[in-house]
């Protein structure tokens, strides 16, 4: 890209579509979500080559518990798969990792294989790729009000910035631009608070053949939208 142009802060990608991928091609469930966590590394790529500094993908959310239990056992075994082989690539290009959402509801060995990313990674220098790991919105506004009920703070404390300090991303930006694949076009619960000035972009591509032509023109896109942030 132009190194000219306005290159978002933030990104958050709904990575959606793996399922239908696979059926559209012949394919078990099992292969489209392999080939999206391909996508995922590809996608890293492309937001580091574009300056992109923080990227936040909706992994795993509170809705995926209620698939069948051989998927999500799939599921949870290839989110630790990825984070384990690929953590040493992700940290020699400097990437720092968080894992963000109530990972308490995950096994332990898979909390743990999270906690050593995130230590592993702590004092790079970037780019900052989030996972949202059983992420679900409301519960993240529910939970930041039942931590600030417990503080118990006083009324004038309650700012914007305060409640954002107690969001589960509150180390990262909102999110210039939020991108979903698969033809869906609703966020789904990711990103409630943090989305209320993101620029959105949909597309029918199912997410393990997003390209990077396409990514590269909704950048281009969002270079060319005026963000008024209400005024």
């Amino acid at each position: 890209m132009n190194e000219e142009l306005n290159v978002p802060r933030c990104i958050g990608i709904i990575m959606d579509g793996n399922r239908r991928w696979a059926k559209e091609n012949g394919l078990l469930v099992f292969d489209g979500h392999r080939a999206g966590g391909k996508k995922l590394k590809e996608v890293v790529e492309w937001c580091k080559e574009c300056g992109i500094k923080h990227v936040i993908f909706f992994t795993f959310s509170t809705e995926n518990w209620n698939r069948k239990l051989e998927e999500v056992s799939y599921l949870l075994r290839l989110i630790g798969e990825f984070l384990t082989s690929e953590l040493d690539n992700f940290h020699a290009q400097g990437g720092v990792l968080y894992c963000v959402g109530d990972t308490s509801k995950f096994p332990n060995d898979l909390q743990k294989i999270f906690k050593n990313a995130e230590e592993k990674t702590a004092e790079n220098s970037g780019p900052h790729i989030y996972f949202a790991l059983n992420y679900g919105g409301r519960e993240e506004v529910l939970n930041a009000v039942r931590n600030i009920v417990q503080m118990n703070p006083n009324r004038e404390e309650i700012t914007e910035e305060y409640f954002a300090w107690h969001l589960q991303t509150y180390q990262m930006p909102d999110p210039d631009l939020i991108i979903r694949t698969s033809g869906e076009e609703r966020l789904s619960g990711f990103l409630p608070w943090q989305s209320v000035y993101s620029e959105l972009f949909f597309t029918d591509t199912f997410w393990p053949d997003f390209s990077k032509d396409e990514f590269l023109g909704m950048m281009r896109q969002y270079t060319e939208r005026q963000r008024r942030f209400g005024a």
